[in-house]
């Protein structure tokens, strides 16, 4: 009888400091989450110190442009303080055309306001990060039978309308994303754009290779929150009309 109660206290117990462990600390239980913080951690504190930032960010907001190849990650650590740029990313490969998503098999990566909603430790692709893609607005533009899913910020420098960066990269990335996500940052923003906005140039490219089924209005709602941020560099709030259009 002894022995049966002290293993169930045992298995309590256990369950106990299971239920206790932190998503960082979970995260880190994965070797490839455990390396990369073991290989990539003391030169991120080094780049935040040396760019007058507090090392870890609770709060991030990922903003990447299609053109540019690029993928930044600006940072805070108060909830009334403005975002704060730490690091441009190159994004080594690209499918697709300007233009969202609208369909399985378009090879698109989806343009507009997404966030993370998965964490992959165990990734074919390294490490990977989903976003939300179909959101709502999606649902409503894309096909309502096949519109695509499984969109991943990724390592590997592999894809097929997702974000792919090089393993060196992501390991970064992943490592931001979980501290922000330990410190109770549910909703990580995910804003991908095809041009800067700002950009005059870049901003007529979009208009040259614009064709029949050219997003006007879709851009310029993407425009409107851009120039928003650049302005304030607060995120905007955005909402999805019954149309699938997104409003400020």
């Amino acid at each position: 009888m002894k022995w049966i109660t002290l293993c169930l206290s045992l298995l309590l117990c256990g369950a106990a400091v299971h239920a206790q462990q932190s998503f960082l600390e979970n995260q880190k239980l994965f070797p490839k989450v455990g390396e990369a913080y073991r290989a990539k951690e003391d030169a991120l504190k080094k780049e935040f110190e040396k760019k007058g930032l507090t090392y870890p960010a609770k709060y991030i907001y990922l903003r990447s442009f299609k053109l540019d190849s690029e993928l930044e990650i600006w940072v805070k650590n108060n909830i009334a303080d403005t975002f704060r740029l730490f690091k441009s990313y190159k994004v080594c490969n690209l499918s697709g055309k300007m233009g969202p998503k609208r369909r399985e098999g378009d090879l698109q990566v989806p343009e507009g306001f997404y966030y993370i909603n998965d964490f992959n430790p165990n990734s074919n692709y390294h490490l990977s990060l989903g976003i939300n893609y179909p959101n709502y607005s999606d649902r409503i533009l894309s096909d309502p039978k096949r519109p695509g899913n499984e969109i991943y910020i990724h390592g590997s420098c592999l894809t097929i309308g997702c974000i792919p960066l090089s393993d060196n990269f992501i390991d970064e990335v992943y490592i931001l994303a979980v501290n922000a996500k330990n410190a109770g940052q549910d909703f990580i923003p995910v804003h991908v754009y095809p041009v800067r906005f700002s950009n005059l140039g870049s901003a007529g490219y979009l208009m040259n290779v614009c064709n029949n089924d050219c997003e006007g209005l879709f851009w310029d709602n993407l425009r409107t929150a851009y120039m928003y941020f650049e302005k304030h560099h607060r995120i905007p709030v955005v909402l999805t009309d019954d149309k699938g259009q997104y409003i400020m």
